[in-house]
């Protein structure tokens, strides 16, 4: 193995402290957009209940009654 990845006895700690450290960026990268994407359906869903709960019987506000 080349010298300079090897690091002499450390390379296995210094290479794998150099993957966990990309595992947690990705998953911080990644978890506010999960959250987002989530938090984006709840609010559609929740708007959509309180338009149906507000005028039953009666066709949804976003509909016109051409």
């Amino acid at each position: 193995m080349n010298p300079s990845l090897a690091m002499g006895a450390y390379g296995f700690y210094v290479w794998s402290s150099v993957a966990v450290f990309f595992i947690v960026l990705l998953i911080d990268t990644l978890a506010p957009l999960a959250r987002r994407r989530r938090n984006l359906r709840e609010l559609r869903a929740r708007i959509a209940r309180q338009e149906n709960r507000r005028r039953p019987g009666t066709p949804p506000s976003n509909e016109s009654n051409a």
